[in-house]
């Protein structure tokens, strides 16, 4: 009987907070929501702001864009009389020297042939000392292979001159690329071994004695000799470059 009696009044004491609760919520007032709408003013001015902003981004984007385009063209139109002068003194040698050696030995078609491929090397032993293209290395390893494809591609297609141009000048370009010995001149000389005249082609094998590695040699003599004597230059980059025993020979530059 007293358990009932405490149960009935939880129970009721429970109902009568129920109600009380019910009461309290039908008696609040909800007030509707306040929805802020700006005016016209307002998105105008937010929209010159915006404006205002991108404007100076933009400006200051110009400005930037115009000072570098200053000093690139600055740069690049810079005289440096210095420089110029051993890049000519350099050229107008070894050039000199190769044509005064292969005056006599070739027709003036072949000479003209030779200087063009060796004027080639010129640009970039004697303007671009410090190219990869340029440096010892490269220039040898590549007339001299090059010279080697050219003359075996003419023995082995010897009456199509197109196509053993096209051969051997692409022939020449992979096997450098292995060796790491590009040249961009080699694969004119390359073609010349195939495209000369027959006293080019009756020289064999000796074309790569003379006039190629002949030739090489005067023009690397020549920028090793000028490029000693301009301070401001160092050629070649790598100083043991002849060191072909050494293991690590192959990755250098």
């Amino acid at each position: 009987m007293v358990a009932r009696r405490r149960l009935s009044v939880r129970l009721g004491s429970f109902f009568v907070y129920l109600e009380g609760i019910r009461r309290r919520e039908q008696e609040k007032i909800w007030d509707p929501p306040v929805i802020y709408e700006p005016s016209r003013s307002c998105y105008s001015s937010i929209s010159n702001a915006t404006s205002t902003k991108s404007f100076h981004i933009l400006r200051k984007r110009i400005k930037r864009n115009a000072r570098l385009v200053r000093y690139v063209v600055y740069k690049e139109t810079l005289i440096d009389f210095k420089d110029h002068f051993w890049t000519f003194l350099g050229s107008f040698l070894g050039i000199g020297l190769i044509g005064l050696l292969n005056d006599k030995q070739f027709t003036d078609s072949d000479s003209l042939f030779l200087i063009g491929s060796f004027g080639a090397s010129s640009v970039l032993i004697y303007g671009i000392v410090n190219s990869p293209l340029a440096q010892p290395r490269n220039l040898i390893g590549g007339h001299v292979l090059c010279a080697l494809v050219g003359v075996t591609v003419h023995k082995i297609i010897p009456d199509q001159i197109w196509l053993s141009s096209a051969f051997a000048v692409s022939v020449s370009i992979v096997l450098m690329q292995v060796t790491k010995t590009l040249h961009p001149p080699g694969g004119a000389t390359a073609l010349i071994a195939n495209i000369g005249s027959e006293k080019v082609k009756a020289l064999g094998y000796m074309y790569v004695l003379s006039p190629v590695l002949s030739g090489v040699l005067i023009l690397l003599f020549v920028a090793v000799m000028v490029n000693r004597f301009a301070a401001h230059r160092k050629y070649p980059a790598n100083r043991n470059w002849y060191k072909v025993w050494e293991r690590k020979y192959f990755t250098r530059v």
